[in-house]
């Protein structure tokens, strides 16, 4: 079946994703789309027609981050076992803030912010918003379940993200290595949605 303009294989967008993590990581949202296109082995044209511009390049690459961190409160069962859902999602969390090439991308995005504000906004709407918009979700699923008691879905996700993230975060943006273990985590996964649960319980 032939693609639709401007539609791309998936292998060919994660060689461009890849790249562009690469490329932006060592040069700053200054990098050509030229450079970046070399890297994934396509062309300049190429990139354009399946994303437009440099911010929604980099909402694809937040996007993709934020698919993966969100992804325990979508699987099968994730309703029914609402511990376990906020547990691996603060996992997930966690993992995310430690690992040193997302905090590099993050320090790009903010270090760019004022000459690029199309940029930040991407990020902003597909990283933080996003990931918090999927939360309420799952909570406004609790709360008409009758598991929870939560009459203000996306405020109770920003109280829970903030529970999760603390310190750590700006540690990480900062370079600032706190060194969380694995085990530490778990124990701060569990604890905080172990409080929050407790805190909309009906």
């Amino acid at each position: 079946m032939p693609r639709l303009a401007g539609q791309i294989d998936l292998a060919k967008g994660e060689a461009i994703l890849d790249a562009a993590v690469q490329v932006l990581g060592e040069r700053g949202l200054a990098a050509s789309m030229e450079e970046i296109a070399r890297r994934a082995g396509v062309s300049k044209q190429t990139i354009y027609n399946h994303y437009g511009s440099k911010a929604e390049l980099v909402r694809a690459l937040v996007h993709r981050r934020v698919a993966g961190i969100t992804a325990p409160l979508e699987m099968p069962g994730a309703d029914e076992h609402p511990e376990q859902a906020l547990t691996a999602f603060a996992r997930e969390m966690l993992h995310a803030l430690i690992n040193p090439r997302a905090n590099t991308m993050m320090r790009v995005y903010i270090s760019g912010a004022t000459e690029a504000p199309d940029v930040a906004l991407a990020v902003f709407e597909a990283g933080p918003k996003a990931s918090r918009g999927r939360l309420a979700d799952f909570l406004a699923r609790e709360h008409a379940d009758g598991r929870l008691a939560v009459d203000d879905p996306a405020m109770a996700a920003e109280f829970f993200g903030g529970m999760v993230v603390g310190t750590y975060q700006l540690a990480g943006f900062l370079g600032v290595d706190l060194g969380l273990t694995h085990p530490q985590i778990e124990v701060i996964a569990l604890e905080a949605a172990r409080r929050f649960l407790r805190a909309y319980s009906l």
